[in-house]
């Protein structure tokens, strides 16, 4: 094995978790490695110090460069922008492998949340706060200072806990009852059961990239979101087998219509009692292809 090759196979699944937290684009973070390993053909090998450092500096500055021009492209996005989901089929029979690897998923709506951050504050914050690196190797990566890494961590920690719930993200147990009652809703046309289990300020976000019908606006409030189920169940929206996936680790739902994924629903960050707070449904067809199948 070459050493490009012994580089691609120990370092590219870290590269890819760096890029798709930074972009919320797996497609995108895909290309991004790529990349970065057709360029180290180029670069000789005994200049590098520390192969991972290297990778891991080059793929960072990629998504930073990334980042400046899909800020027009976001600019002119029909309706709210959601990242890209890993869904996979849902298996409650996980070996212990499997199970290791879905537990180190970012959670959508940790994917989300960052979305609330500058490019620049989610490097640092995805480098200090998810892969541990201190700010000595931060500051290294992304040519600053340790001292303005501190101060752009400071603020990007900031505005990831300006609500007092922005911590607490829904692990397997407690996202079980919140996809039941959605199932149910949909099989009988009564979503009363869910909207129970929601806050009064609860939003679904709908992204349909302009591509698709979908809301345009976020939808505000547990009886506005009963209302627009409602309605799309009437219109038959969700005609189809709706099947219960895994979404960035965590359970969610995949409508399929005609042997094609129609949107995926996923859920967001709950309340201290346990009520949900948010909704996503992405239904931009770019964003579905990322399925991965048992």
């Amino acid at each position: 094995m070459t050493e490009l090759e012994l580089a691609y196979t120990e370092h590219r699944q870290l590269l890819l978790s760096i890029a798709y937290r930074m972009l919320g684009s797996y497609t995108d973070a895909e290309d991004i490695v790529q990349d970065t390993f057709v360029a180290l053909q180029r670069v000789h090998s005994e200049d590098i110090r520390s192969m991972k450092a290297y990778l891991v500096k080059a793929v960072t500055h990629r998504c930073l460069n990334h980042l400046k021009s899909a800020r027009k492209q976001r600019e002119i996005y029909t309706g709210p922008w959601l990242p890209e989901p890993e869904i996979e089929m849902y298996d409650a029979n996980l070996s212990p492998e499997e199970q290791v690897v879905r537990e180190e998923s970012v959670s959508y709506a940790f994917l989300v949340m960052l979305q609330q951050l500058s490019p620049m504050e989610r490097a640092i914050f995805l480098l200090r706060e998810v892969l541990d690196y201190d700010y000595s190797q931060i500051a290294e990566i992304l040519d600053k200072s340790e001292t303005n890494c501190r101060k752009i961590f400071s603020r990007a920690k900031q505005k990831m806990n300006q609500d007092e719930h922005s911590a607490v993200t829904l692990d397997q147990p407690s996202s079980g009852p919140f996809v039941q009652a959605f199932m149910k809703g949909v099989r009988t046309g009564n979503f009363e059961g869910f909207i129970q289990m929601l806050t009064e300020q609860a939003t679904l976000i709908s992204d349909g990239g302009g591509k698709v019908r979908a809301a345009v606006l976020p939808i505000f409030g547990k009886d506005r979101v009963q209302a627009f189920l409602v309605g799309i169940q009437g219109k038959g929206s969700f005609s189809g087998e709706l099947l219960e996936v895994r979404i960035n680790g965590d359970r969610g739902l995949l409508l399929i219509q005609e042997g094609s994924p129609r949107f995926a629903i996923c859920f967001g960050t709950a309340s201290r009692a346990g009520f949900l707070e948010e909704i996503y449904l992405i239904a931009n067809p770019d964003k579905l292809g990322n399925i991965r199948y048992k």
